[in-house]
């Protein structure tokens, strides 16, 4: 049995923990908070599940890779995910573990696919439309704004990957509201889409925690054109993300067994590590 342990339980975590529980080669080592996982044991965890605020990721991915133990986190800023990946790189080739990246369902199993439908044909656009619905790592980074109580971002799709934010927030006791919404415009997460701030007397009346995604290819496959592809789905955020991470926690694994140490993304993975069982059985219901 795998044992993986979770660190932060919040929706992810709680979600991470039902897929743990629910999976036939698995055990759940451990719950633990910020504070106390420096005190875990790499003896009794295999994998460590980062269910933390995205930009407290580097931070402990770094510290139980230190230790020995195979990390899988949900880190979600695009355009940083690189930049963690070399950082990541060399803890975990110095101490012979594995650490896989931004494994959610974006980024994750929809960079796959979209790995998969470049492969198809590579020449072309793919657009990636999010929502309508309830962004985690949006809403997370809402609530962090000084003077916000509580917040709510809502991912609205405007068509060819652009995207409208609509976030509703409870401000604090004295808090100003211009202030607030400056801060918040002016954080990595909001700058560079439409984005519209919104008081509102309780976020809890809204909350939802629904999503999906549209993700659409028009390309070449040689010198065909015309070639279409279309990928949808809609989805319980948390939920599609916590049994991400417990598929990964499974190649992670597999690949420190292989000796393969280092840090990868998800299209850089076998997806058939991804599955419980075995290869022979995997191929024949699959191939």
């Amino acid at each position: 049995m795998i044992k993986v342990a979770i660190l932060g339980y919040g929706n992810i975590g709680r979600a991470a923990e039902e897929a743990i529980k629910a999976a036939p080669d698995m055990e759940l080592a451990g719950i633990y908070h910020h504070n106390d996982c420096l005190d875990c044991i790499a003896g009794n965890i295999d994998v460590m599940l980062l269910c933390t605020p995205t930009r407290e990721v580097p931070k402990f991915a770094a510290i139980m890779a230190s230790k020995g133990i195979c990390t899988v986190d949900s880190f979600d800023i695009h355009g940083q995910i690189w930049g963690l990946r070399s950082q990541m790189e060399p803890v975990c080739q110095t101490n012979r573990t594995a650490s896989i990246l931004s494994a959610g369902w974006d980024p994750g199993t929809d960079s796959m696919v979209r790995a998969l439908l470049t492969a198809m044909a590579p020449k072309g656009l793919t657009y990636t439309n999010f929502g309508p619905g309830r962004s985690m790592g949006h809403t997370v980074a809402a609530k962090a704004i000084k003077g916000v109580k509580n917040a709510l971002s809502m991912t609205i799709p405007l068509g060819t990957g652009i995207h409208r934010r609509m976030v509703y927030i409870e401000l604090e006791d004295g808090a100003d509201f211009k202030t607030v919404e400056a801060n918040l415009l002016a954080d990595d997460y909001f700058a560079h889409d439409e984005t519209h701030v919104i008081q509102v007397e309780s976020v809890d009346a809204l909350n939802n925690v629904a999503h999906g995604v549209n993700l659409v290819r028009s390309g070449v496959s040689g010198e065909t054109h015309n070639q279409r592809f279309e990928f949808n789905m809609e989805i319980n955020n948390p939920a599609l993300t916590g049994q991400v991470m417990v598929s990964c926690a499974r190649a992670a694994v597999r690949m420190k067994e292989r000796g393969e140490f280092g840090a990868k993304t998800m299209i850089e993975l076998r997806p058939i590590d991804l599955l419980p069982g075995n290869t022979e059985q995997n191929i024949k219901a699959l191939v």
